[in-house]
């Protein structure tokens, strides 16, 4: 889920800006089930919304690359790999405290993550939206590695444009 939520977390960037208030980043902690510290106030605001284009760096940029950004996010964070079983999740590897800042958290999780993808050599799973006026993340997770568009909205926008531009070529 880390990535789905990092790559979320970088399109709410886009314009609009769908990240700009405390109640905003309420929700996004909830919908994406993250625990631990969440101090809901301006300051973490902040400090999560700064962390949006190292996300979208990250997960748009070649496999070595990555690497570096990893090991730097890791690194800056004193990540130390554990496993751990809280709440109604079974066990599962964090990295830092939960005490720890959310945007330092989110950050590890991505980087934990990203490791797997890395690994794999599954880059092609993550792309830039195919729109020509999105530059939004896309985590490509189907089985035919046939996702384009960063957004149902994106892909619907195109789909209506191909279908114009069909029915003006019939006629």
């Amino acid at each position: 889920m880390s990535l789905l939520a990092a790559a979320t977390l970088a399109n709410t960037e886009d314009d609009p800006d769908e990240l700009e208030s405390v109640g905003q980043l309420d929700a996004f902690f909830e919908r994406f089930e993250y625990t631990g510290r969440h101090d809901r106030d301006l300051a973490e605001l902040g400090a999560v919304r700064d962390l949006r284009p190292k996300l979208r760096r990250l997960m748009t940029t070649d496999r070595d690359s990555a690497v570096e950004l990893v090991n730097t996010m890791l690194a800056e964070a004193g990540a130390l790999p554990q496993l751990v079983r809280h709440d109604r999740f079974d066990w599962h590897v964090h990295a830092v405290s939960p005490s720890a800042p959310f945007a330092t958290r989110i950050a590890v999780e991505t980087a934990m993550a990203m490791i797997d993808v890395i690994r794999a050599d599954e880059m092609s799973r993550l792309g830039v939206c195919a729109d020509d006026d999105c530059d939004g993340v896309v985590l490509d997770l189907s089985r035919n590695r046939s996702r384009r568009f960063c957004s149902t909205s994106c892909g619907n926008r195109n789909a209506v444009a191909a279908y114009r531009a069909r029915q003006a070529a019939d006629s």
